[in-house]
């Protein structure tokens, strides 16, 4: 089943594809949740083609007895309902040798580059089978058949299908005769050897990383969101519509990106914590305006729901290319807060963190998620609230000497809302006084660059700026969705005799080179990875950073997920170097 070597996960990777319109997002999912009832944990990652609509399509799953926040080196199921243009995911969907491949004959024959290494392939009639089942859809068959090969019982299916079933009883009652059809099929095949199933704990839940952004969002006290619609990031502001909604929160389509950041500049000056969600090409639309949140001191939450680039670039596959924008790209010193999650669960604790941020400092705050974390569904184990929320410092009415911009020891000066009585002032992107008269003078200029500066160095931002685990001589330095491949390989390479440290940095931008000296004491080389073509992250570290040693980098562009054995092997040759 898992030729993973001893000492990584125990696990289950399946890939189910088609083209467009097959279903196959749909069958992937309910296949999540069907194993999510049935005790276990799980990743689903979508990937399709470069097309708008249409065309082909797959959702990678990887089951396993314990909480995984990456795909595996190979799988060991591919399922398909047709085989059109199948092949291009070739690289994506690297089969194990002795694996599974399981078609319908009638849709073509499996392209032989998923034939190879002994891979045993199995024909299904899928779309006979459904045609025979009035009102029936191809991919409840094909759940079917995955869920009996996968072990998944057939209660945890039907359970999943009903659960989410929105249309008529007539309607459900046809596709669990299809489901049926398909286990029984997938029965006859023949099962892959049985996932242990960890005991009984305390609740799950499944969600993807935009979903878990949105929920952090509202947990932190964001009340108002203003966005253009953009891949990957477009389902995050479809959840929050609804959910705003339930706490007297609003969301507001814009017209574009430049609207939009506009829009949650006014409702923070207004009062109420404000958020954007978008994606590179939409982030840089946006760079004037987060200027201005930054020296009007006015909070501002921006999510980046990263994808591959430069321009339009691969719109529904992952990157980690933002980063050099996200801590460089405003023009002059604007100094910002830059977080970035480590894996879908955190989501949801980084962007609460991402809001009180924006709020105590009274700042712009950019979230680096991406389109694995953000577009992914995972089975985790219930999150605890940080009790982490907005915290704005506000000035009373009619309070004596007030200056906006004052320039006190922590660099945060009390903000008035509009209308307070007393305390007027003017906001906007022009240089000023302590009291928020535009000024062009050399002194005034220096003065608020240096507050903007001084009240996110001062901040105490706690044991969160960085995951840290481990010890030894050698570190890995990473950041975001590489986290949880990195984890696995340290996993793989200490079962071979390496030991080193991990440092995911949570906490981007301001730079805290204390913190990460502190973290690096008693290590002698440092291998930065992370994924995008030019070593962002590396290149910024060693700009900020004294790193011990020559720092060296494992880095590659996406689309492909950096996977476990290789970044294991990466490791294992450059500790011996």
């Amino acid at each position: 089943m898992n030729d993973t070597p001893r000492g990584a996960r125990r696990s289950i990777s399946i890939a189910m594809a088609g083209s467009g319109g097959s279903g196959v997002m749909t069958a992937g999912t309910l296949l999540l949740d069907a194993a999510a009832k049935a005790g276990l944990y799980g990743l689903m990652v979508r990937t399709s083609g470069p097309q708008i609509r249409g065309g082909e399509a797959a959702a990678l799953i990887r089951l396993a007895s314990t909480p995984t926040d990456s795909l595996d080196d190979g799988f060991d199921l591919l399922l398909a309902i047709d085989w059109q243009n199948i092949h291009r995911f070739a690289d994506e969907i690297p089969m194990r040798a002795g694996a599974m491949v399981v078609g319908d004959a009638d849709e073509g024959e499996a392209p032989e580059v998923f034939l190879r290494n002994g891979t045993r392939a199995e024909s299904v009639p899928l779309k006979k089978m459904s045609k025979a089942i009035a009102g029936s859809w191809t991919n409840m068959v094909a759940l079917g058949v995955a869920g009996a090969i996968t072990s998944i019982p057939l209660e945890a299916l039907e359970a999943a299908l009903s659960g989410s079933w929105k249309r008529g009883p007539a309607a459900l009652d046809a596709n669990l005769q299809a489901l049926r059809a398909g286990f029984e099929k997938g029965t006859q095949i023949g099962a892959l050897p049985a996932l242990e199933v960890p005991p009984a704990g305390g609740r799950r839940w499944m969600l993807s990383g935009n979903e878990a952004a949105g929920f952090g969002a509202l947990r932190g006290g964001v009340r108002f969101v203003a966005a253009y619609p953009i891949t990957p990031a477009t389902e995050m502001l479809e959840w929050m519509a609804p959910a705003l909604a339930k706490v007297g929160g609003t969301l507001l389509q814009a017209e574009d990106e430049l609207a939009s950041i506009n829009m949650i500049i006014g409702s923070s000056y207004g009062g109420v914590p404000s958020l954007t969600a978008t994606s590179g090409p939409g982030l840089s639309l946006m760079t004037e305006a987060i200027g201005l949140a930054i020296t009007a001191e006015v909070p501002v939450v921006v999510v980046d729901v990263m994808r591959g680039g430069p321009s339009t670039g691969i719109p529904a596959k992952s990157e980690q290319s933002d980063l050099s924008y996200a801590v460089n790209g405003l023009h002059g010193d604007a100094p910002r807060v830059v977080v970035a999650p480590t894996s879908i669960a955190d989501c949801l604790a980084t962007t609460q963190w991402a809001v009180h941020l924006a709020e105590k400092l009274q700042t712009a705050a950019i979230v680096l998620s991406d389109q694995f974390m953000g577009q992914s569904r995972a089975i985790i184990d219930e999150p605890a609230n940080t009790g982490v929320v907005a915290e704005r410092l506000v000035v009373e009415a009619n309070a004596p000497d007030f200056k906006r911009y004052r320039n006190t020891e922590s660099g945060i000066s009390p903000m008035s809302i509009p209308g307070t009585p007393g305390v007027v002032y003017t906001a906007d992107g022009l240089e000023h006084t302590e009291a928020g008269i535009p000024s062009s003078q050399s002194a005034d200029h220096k003065l608020q660059l240096d507050k903007r500066e001084r009240k996110l160095l001062k901040h105490d931002y706690g044991s969160a700026w960085a995951d840290i685990e481990g010890d030894g001589e050698l570190a890995i330095v990473t950041f975001g969705s590489v986290t949880g491949v990195v984890r696995e390989a340290l996993v793989r390479a200490a079962e071979r005799g390496v030991r080193a440290k991990l440092i995911a940095l949570r906490l981007l931008a301001p730079a805290l080179p204390e913190r990460l000296e502190q973290a690096l004491e008693g290590v002698s080389r440092v291998l930065v990875v992370e994924q995008n073509h030019s070593a962002q992250l590396l290149r910024y570290l060693r700009s900020v950073y004294d790193l011990p040693g020559k720092p060296s980098s494992f880095h590659r562009p996406g689309p492909l997920p950096l996977r476990p054995a290789e970044l294991a092997d990466a490791i294992v040759e450059w500790r011996n170097q």
